[in-house]
C-alpha cells in the first residue's frame, strides 16, 4: 500500500520542500492507519495531489466553493467518500487536493516566530486529515484533530503549533 503524492509548484517563493511535503504525507497517513476507526482510510494504494499556490489562487478557489471572498492558508478538497468506495479493483484512491496560499502562509510563520518549512508541513498535514473526514467544527472534533496533529509533527521532529511556549527558530 503506497501513496503518490502529486506536488504541483505554482509559486516561486515556495521554498525547496517536495521532500518535506512527502515525508508529511506520509507521517500522517501512517499515523492515521495506526490510529483511526476501520474503514476511515482506505486499503491499497492512494493519490494525493498538493499544490504550492498563493493568495490569489486560493482567494479564488474560496469565494467559488466555500462562499468566502478572501485567502485562507490551506484549503482541501475531498475526493473520497468512504460510503462510496467504488474504485476498480487495483486503482488507485484519489483522495483529494490540498492547496496552499504562500503569501498568507509566509505571513503566518512569520507572525508565530515559527519556520516556514514547519508550518508548511503542519498545514499539510491538517489538510490531508480533511480529506479522511477528520474537521474542527466543534470543541470535541477540533481536541482530536489537533492532538493527531501534534503527534504526527512530533514524530517529525516538529514542535506543538498549538502550544504557546513552543521554542522559536532563529
Amino acid at each position: 500500500m503506497t501513496i503518490e503524492t502529486a506536488i504541483i509548484v505554482e509559486h516561486d517563493g515556495w521554498p525547496d520542500c517536495r521532500d518535506l511535503c512527502l515525508r508529511a504525507v506520509d507521517a500522517a497517513l501512517a499515523a492515521v492507519r495506526r490510529t483511526a476507526p476501520p474503514g476511515t482510510v482506505p486499503d491499497g494504494d492512494l493519490d494525493v495531489s498538493l499544490v504550492l499556490s498563493d493568495d490569489a489562487t486560493v482567494q479564488d478557489l474560496n469565494k467559488t466553493w466555500r462562499d468566502q471572498d478572501r485567502p485562507t492558508n490551506v484549503l482541501s478538497f475531498p475526493a473520497y467518500d468512504p460510503d462510496q468506495p467504488d474504485t476498480p479493483k487495483g486503482a488507485p484512491v484519489l483522495l483529494g487536493d490540498i492547496v496552499l496560499a504562500f503569501e498568507t502562509c509566509a505571513a503566518e510563520a512569520e507572525r508565530d516566530g515559527i519556520g516556514l518549512d514547519d508550518h508548511l508541513a503542519h498545514l499539510v498535514i491538517h489538510g490531508f486529515l480533511h480529506l479522511l473526514g477528520y474537521d474542527h467544527q466543534t470543541d470535541t472534533q477540533a481536541d482530536a484533530m489537533e492532538s493527531l496533529e501534534t503527534a504526527i509533527l512530533a514524530a517529525m521532529g516538529i514542535a506543538n503549533p498549538y502550544k504557546d511556549d513552543r521554542p522559536q527558530d532563529v
